[in-house]
């Protein structure tokens, strides 16, 4: 069982009834955790409480019985030793100011969002310290190939834990080591952040390919060249280059860009077979994160004098008006140089 330091189980709290937030609530609850989750909504919380299941968001899982729910922000989260965030990325200053310097000083803030906030190009852990009003060292991040639905189903999968103190990440990792999800430690918080960040903008490109008809060639070359293009980032912010190799890097790239499970992939998909935007979002149904933190990371980018070209015919797909012809054009055409450039 999954205990604090004075041998009582962990407490856990995660803000978010969306489906990865739901899920990594089973998770730990799976992991011996006492779990509360906050949400919006009345009614998913009153199902979730009443009857273990949140049928908007995961249909068809029965969740753990430590698993509770609330509308209550400060209820949920006070007095806990892990407070997890899982809230669209553009909308968690708002929603988590009025928990500023309220928390226990023993609590640990972990970030589940995948994404560059607008404006301040501050990533999600970046954000949750400056808004809580808490030490950068007492937040972690978890990313990896993460797809909510297979997790659910209790189908084998792993994640990175990082954070800058190592015993931080270590107590986060303890508190979600189920039988079937195997979390890993790390302390390259940037990288691990940035490899989520990335992912779901290459897989916009990846599903605009595929809505075009193209292949498995196509989506190769994209998947690299953007891995590629996450790594000169990386490099920029001063992530450890090894990162991008593992599963916050490659792993989460391969399966946001591969499978149907993703909104990312699905809504480029939707958009390479010629929908607009507004219409794609719609079909898409729930977030997809890279449509905004596409234009954060472009911007992050350019103040660090980075080249993103996929990022950049993304940016101008989705927000300039584009057609997806043109721009497959125009990184085609883009001058030859070495693949390590």
């Amino acid at each position: 069982m999954t205990t604090s330091d004075d041998a009582r189980p962990l407490r856990a709290a995660v803000l978010g009834t969306g489906a990865w937030g739901t899920t990594f609530a089973a998770v730990m609850a799976d992991a011996g955790c006492s779990v509360r989750l906050w949400g919006r909504s009345p009614e998913v919380v009153a199902e979730i409480s009443s009857g273990g299941r949140n049928s908007r968001n995961l249909p068809g899982v029965e969740l753990p019985a430590a698993v509770t729910a609330s509308t209550d922000l400060h209820a949920t989260a006070s007095d806990v030793d892990v407070l997890v965030v899982a809230l669209p990325s553009q909308s968690v200053r708002e929603v988590l100011a009025p928990l500023a310097g309220t928390l226990p000083d023993r609590t640990v803030v972990v970030s589940l969002m995948k994404g560059v906030e607008l404006g301040t190009h501050q990533r999600m852990s970046e954000v949750l310290a400056q808004v809580l009003r808490i030490g950068s060292d007492r937040v972690a991040v978890v990313s990896g190939p993460n797809l909510a639905k297979e997790i659910a189903a209790h189908q084998p999968a792993g994640a990175v834990v990082a954070a800058e103190r190592h015993e931080v990440a270590e107590l986060v990792a303890r508190s979600c080591a189920a039988p079937y999800f195997r979390p890993y430690t790390h302390t390259d918080v940037v990288g691990v952040e940035l490899g989520g960040a990335l992912k779901n903008v290459i897989a916009l490109v990846v599903g605009m390919a595929q809505g075009r008809g193209y292949g498995d060639n196509t989506k190769a070359l994209i998947i690299t060249r953007g891995l590629a293009e996450t790594a000169r980032l990386g490099a920029a912010l001063g992530a450890q280059p090894e990162t991008f190799a593992g599963l916050a890097g490659m792993g989460d790239l391969v399966a946001t860009c591969a499978s149907p499970l993703s909104r990312n992939h699905t809504l480029g998909a939707h958009v390479g077979a010629g929908m607009s935007l507004e219409d794609a979002l719609t079909a898409t149904g729930g977030t997809a994160e890279g449509v905004k933190s596409c234009r954060s990371v472009l911007e992050l980018a350019r103040a660090h004098g980075v080249d993103m070209p996929m990022t950049q015919a993304v940016v101008a797909v989705l927000h300039e008006g584009w057609p997806v012809a043109e721009m497959t054009a125009m990184l085609l055409a883009r001058p030859l140089k070495h693949e390590r450039g």
